[in-house]
């Protein structure tokens, strides 16, 4: 008894001394979800925190990708002094990692300010793309809870977005994904803009929220046929609140 208790004491000490030191595992950018979650729009949120969405490191394999959105640059994570880490990219550019306390602080440099990164309390499963974890606490923290279709098809209705993509109660829709970064970013302009998908059939739509009230747009293409699509708000299709 006396050694089985030594060896967990033992194994607590080594996990408490490496633990606050360690990069490893995934870190998300909490403060983009807490922006949006208070009130601001979601693209303003990104723009004032982004861009990176979401770290995932491996000091043991030298490993550290990140996401923006869009984007899935793997660099080689080396230690520095201690709390502190550097990623190395090929096309001779680097990133500055370093851990304080509960947050993983990426410095500013030539590719992007300061950010800041905390421990997602649901970590996506074992494969699931780097943003994954983002994604999840964002859906949760942006849209969670029940809402009530108030105008519209469907009025009267509950509609629930869960953090894994599904929508449930929404006419026409059993899918969706709020755009974060890249062609659908810039397509929607100044709009946040999010994805509505029944089986395989899909298009964009843009939103207004404000704070328990959800306003969900046509997406009206202003370009010619042989032009990359640029949207601007329609008809609004639906009015949800949240109870």
């Amino acid at each position: 008894m006396r050694r089985l208790l030594a060896i967990a004491l033992a194994a607590g000490l080594s996990a408490g001394c490496a633990g606050p030191q360690s990069p490893d595992g995934t870190w998300i950018n909490q403060p983009i979800i807490d922006a949006a979650r208070d009130g601001i729009p979601l693209r303003e949120a990104l723009l004032a925190h982004g861009p990176n969405l979401e770290w995932r490191l491996d000091s043991q394999r030298g490993l550290a990708t990140y996401s923006n959105g869009f984007e899935l640059p793997e660099g080689r994570l080396e230690a520095g002094e201690p709390g502190r880490w550097r990623v190395d990219y090929q096309g001779d550019y680097q990133e500055q990692l370093e851990v304080q306390g509960e947050a993983l602080i990426q410095q500013a440099s030539a590719q992007g300010p300061e950010q800041r990164f905390a421990r997602p309390e649901h970590v996506a499963e074992a494969g699931a793309p780097v943003g994954s974890s983002f994604e999840w606490a964002l859906y949760q923290a942006y849209l969670g809870g029940e809402w009530t279709i108030r105008e519209g098809v469907g009025e009267g209705g509950l509609v629930l977005f869960h953090p894994d993509g599904r929508l449930e109660g929404l006419p026409g829709t059993e899918r969706y994904a709020l755009c974060l970064a890249g062609d659908c970013a810039s397509m929607a302009g100044e709009h946040d803009s999010l994805w509505l998908q029944l089986g395989n059939q899909g298009s964009p739509w843009l939103f207004e929220r404000e704070g328990d009230r959800l306003r969900i747009l046509e997406a009206l293409n202003q370009s010619a046929p042989d032009e990359v699509p640029t949207y601007r708000p329609g008809r609004q299709a639906w009015l949800l609140e949240r109870d």
